[in-house]
């Protein structure tokens, strides 16, 4: 049993508050990401359950047991950090199994526990070698290997691919993920890109400014976020906002008219619909236009992605304004400089409160 929970978790330095109240729960066996843009306060919550960072105020318990003011060695963790963090004098063998003979184990042990996580990590001709001799695929799976050695309650993860080019990190990304399955381990995963935590996670935390914007699993964040924040962190190439104004109420539809996109107006079924004339944000990702949607608008194309299967249009902008980004699937490709017209299904859209940044629903 490998359950992580903080209760109102809390971390000052001096004056200052950097994390607010965390309250969180993650299930023996999960593989939760936390994600969030820089200085959000990932790494410094994901250094608390480590016992790296003393937290100020607060419970946090591993397992059931209280571990708010444990040393990191008795909390039955391993962490894996983003700059391996080996020793170069060391072979492979020796950097896994360090840890192990500091903690005074048998000699057969660790060679028994050494070698079968050799082996799940496919370590096994590289054992002999020092760091330098290594890519730096092969240097991350050593320090995840040195870390299953100890069959830690909970994995830490912080930021272990940032250092790997763009083809080494969907492959370690798979390894990982395959090594989740294998193990059946508690772990927690901190990276600030949200295409890893879209395919790696079974439980996604968004974090903003020490806070919690939104827990879930992927396809809840990605398909029904709770505010601005969190629709437009999830979800690559990110959602296109489009301030706007409720033109008109019929009933439980708000029919909100878009400025930017030549004042077409658009049907929201709501629950709540808010008064007419209120500022409003329309949320639409690029996948979502469709070359036959109902709702129909011309854009101006600035710039085109062609990525093979996909493309991507980017239209012209006004200073300050961020480009407008269409999906294009099939042969057909929109022309750079010129105009074109483009189509979506409300039901594809959300609106949020332009104040607040808060979904309505």
């Amino acid at each position: 049993m490998a359950e992580l929970a903080l209760d109102n978790a809390i971390k000052r330095y001096g004056a200052t508050q950097v994390i607010h109240g965390i309250d969180l729960k993650v299930d023996d066996g999960d593989f939760c990401v936390f994600v969030g843009p820089s200085g959000c306060g990932k790494s410094t919550l994901l250094r608390m359950i480590a016992g790296l960072e003393e937290t100020s105020d607060g419970r946090m318990t591993i397992g059931g047991r209280d571990v708010t003011h444990a040393d990191p060695a008795k909390r039955g963790v391993a962490m894996v950090f983003q700059t391996y963090a080996l020793y170069p004098h060391m072979t492979v063998r020796e950097n896994m199994s360090f840890g192990l003979k500091i903690g005074g184990e048998d000699k057969a042990e660790i060679k028994r526990k050494v070698d079968a996580a050799a082996q799940i990590l496919k370590l096994d001709d590289y054992m002999d070698r020092k760091p330098k001799a290594l890519s730096g695929g092969q240097r991350q799976r050593v320090a995840i290997g040195r870390a299953i050695v100890r069959k830690p309650d909970v994995f830490l993860f912080d930021e272990p691919l940032s250092n790997l080019d763009a083809e080494l990190r969907v492959q370690m990304r798979l390894e990982i993920a395959r090594l989740h399955r294998q193990l059946g381990a508690t772990m927690i995963y901190v990276t600030h890109d949200q295409v890893e935590a879209m395919t790696m996670a079974d439980k996604i935390v968004v974090l903003r400014d020490g806070r919690i914007e939104q827990a879930g699993k992927p396809v809840e964040l990605y398909e029904d976020p709770d505010n601005q924040f969190v629709a437009g962190f999830i979800g690559s190439p990110r959602m296109n906002f489009f301030d706007a104004t409720v033109a008109r109420r019929e009933g439980n539809v708000a029919v909100v008219s878009v400025g930017r996109l030549g004042g077409v107006e658009v049907p929201m079924p709501l629950k709540d619909a808010p008064a007419m004339g209120a500022d409003v944000v329309l949320g639409l990702r690029p996948e979502h236009f469709e070359p036959d949607g109902p709702i129909r608008a011309t854009i101006n194309v600035d710039v085109v992605e062609n990525l093979g299967g996909v493309s991507y249009a980017y239209s012209s902008a006004d200073a300050g304004e961020t480009p407008i980004t269409v999906e294009w699937r099939g042969r057909t490709r929109p022309d750079e400089g010129g105009a074109v017209e483009i189509g979506f299904d409300p039901s594809a859209a959300l609106l949020f409160d332009r104040a607040s940044g808060l979904r309505i629903r």
